[in-house]
């Protein structure tokens, strides 16, 4: 039995966007794709009335909202199975406990009751840093959102930890069709710490070479599942996340290893990932690796 998209609605601007990126994404992969509403309206307005009874408002609000977000995705992709829910929980609960039965959960980068000015919701950061599949959130430019650039680009950092991430980049590259852009950004030390410190133009070779020969060693051996899969190989200098969210102008998803680190408010995303879900102008793919 095939996992399906699952979507989290709120009935904001942006989770509609996410729902329109979500429904093509099923079509695309031919997944059933599910709705869902988290709403805790039992905790402030009482349980289920008995029959006959008014139903609270927050509940007739969240099945309006999942309803009107299965009719829009069923009209946008007729061929795919939508199906909807309301979740009497917290939103972070219930994504998380739905990503555990997902192919990927797709959420909005801004939720209904977010603060215009913040970069990234708070519900989006938190199932990202937390989540067992990957998490994709849904922001970006026109021509990003619409998947325009017939590119994917991946971010590789360390190869032995960023296995799933790297499948996940393949086989989304693979169903569209596009190139896969494969980028391993290397800083240049300020100062070199060998015995022999090397002239600047040296030191830039050997990081380059480093950089090549940890693509080669993250890309080689899933590359020969996908042979039909066009890889250009990138190695630049810069810190990565900077980089990343540069180069993703011209990308249709940016795939991203989950570098989780514990921090005083439990599990956190690293830098790279963080910083690209704040700041990226195409849809972010954020992969967790499970041992």
């Amino acid at each position: 039995m095939e996992h399906p998209l699952v979507v989290g609605t709120d009935g904001s601007d942006s989770a509609f966007r996410a729902l329109d990126w979500a429904a093509d994404e099923a079509a695309r992969h031919g997944l059933p794709l599910r709705v869902v509403y988290a709403s805790r309206w039992e905790r402030f307005e009482g349980e289920v009335p008995p029959d006959g009874g008014e139903r609270p408002s927050e509940q007739v609000l969240a099945e309006s909202v999942v309803a009107s977000a299965v009719d829009a995705a069923r009209r946008r992709q007729a061929a795919v199975k939508v199906s909807g829910e309301v979740l009497a929980t917290d939103a972070v609960t219930a994504l998380l406990n739905e990503g555990l039965h997902a192919t990927a959960l797709i959420l909005g980068c801004r939720g209904r009751g977010e603060i215009a000015g913040l970069l990234m919701g708070s519900v989006s950061l938190a199932v990202s840093a937390r989540a067992r599949c990957p998490v994709i959130v849904v922001r970006g430019d026109v021509a990003g959102l619409a998947g325009s650039h017939g590119r994917i680009l991946l971010g590789v950092a360390h190869p032995a930890g960023e296995t799933a991430a790297v499948r996940f980049a393949f086989h989304e590259a693979a169903t569209r069709q596009c190139t896969l852009e494969a980028v391993c950004a290397w800083p240049l030390p300020v100062r070199d710490t060998t015995e022999a410190p090397l002239l600047a133009a040296d030191a830039r070779r050997y990081h380059e070479k480093q950089a090549s020969a940890l693509l080669d060693e993250a890309l080689d051996e899933v590359a020969r599942a996908y042979p039909a899969v066009r890889v250009r190989r990138v190695t630049v200098e810069g810190p990565a996340h900077k980089v990343l969210v540069h180069r993703s102008a011209a990308a249709d998803l940016l795939v991203t290893g989950a570098q989780h680190r514990q921090g005083h408010f439990g599990l956190q995303l690293g830098r790279v990932a963080h910083t690209a879900l704040c700041h990226a102008t195409c849809p972010v793919a954020v992969v967790p690796q499970h041992a």
